[in-house]
């Protein structure tokens, strides 16, 4: 009984989640000098699946959906358990 009250501890728990749409590398200049209506382009591919990012780790895969006016995601794969392990960075 111990054990499953520890989880349920750590099941409560608020975590941070994220979506990893892509990323640009940008010198610090390039930063500064952006300006409304620039475009920064990313690594990724247009219909690319978009990560859902867990303390540093991709738990899911999915799309960007429109729900109730804000930004969702629709998951379309789980992270296997190795994956899952894997950082981000």
């Amino acid at each position: 009984m111990k054990a499953d009250t520890n989880l349920n501890v750590v099941l409560d728990m608020e975590i941070e989640a994220s979506l990893h749409f892509g990323a640009s590398e940008m010198l610090l200049r390039e930063v500064l000098a952006l300006g409304p209506g620039d475009v920064v382009e990313l690594d990724r591919q247009v219909g690319a699946p978009v990560d859902l990012v867990v303390g540093e780790r991709i738990v899911a895969r999915g799309e960007v959906v429109v729900v109730k006016g804000n930004f969702a995601l629709r998951v379309t794969e789980v992270a296997v358990p190795q994956l899952r392990l894997e950082s981000v960075r």
